[in-house]
């Protein structure tokens, strides 16, 4: 069994029951993001052993599918170069024109170092627009500097 049939399994599921994830974090642990449980489901993180058994539960998952979902996954499912899908090429975009901006005035700020990607929390919300209804995403990262040997 691999990891990734566990998340082919877990979106046809979801797919034939026409859940959203936003329900399904709230089943599986209400008190975590919506990001991180829906992100541990497609198997680029590992939820904790008591997330993936009631995952399981709710999907109807074997054992070693739960166990799946508490292992270290491989992350990173997108395949080198710039990705095809337009909505996740928008962010390999964003990132394009206005990463050297982030480094700039993250840096400038807080000194040489990066934003965690571990410590890390991220929230979405819509927000109504008469142009049409905008998206806004937050992200928070701890800040982690270089250290010198």
């Amino acid at each position: 069994m691999k990891r990734s049939e566990v998340t082919e399994k877990i979106l046809d599921i979801k797919r034939m029951k026409g859940w959203d994830w936003a329900g399904i974090a709230k089943k599986i642990d209400a008190r975590q993001s919506p990001f991180y449980t829906t992100a541990g489901l497609l198997g680029q993180m590992k939820l904790e052993p008591g997330q993936a058994a009631k995952a399981a539960k709710l999907f109807g998952l074997t054992k070693m599918e739960e166990k799946l979902l508490a292992e270290v996954p491989y992350r990173g499912s997108l395949p080198p170069g710039p990705p095809t899908d337009p909505l996740i090429y928008r962010f390999y975009e964003l990132i394009q024109v206005y990463g050297t901006t982030f480094k700039e005035l993250i840096q400038e700020d807080f000194g040489d170092g990066i934003m965690s990607a571990i410590d890390f929390d991220m929230k979405m919300e819509r927000q109504p627009d008469p142009k049409g209804d905008r998206v806004k995403i937050t992200m928070s990262g701890k800040f982690l500097p270089y250290k010198r040997y």
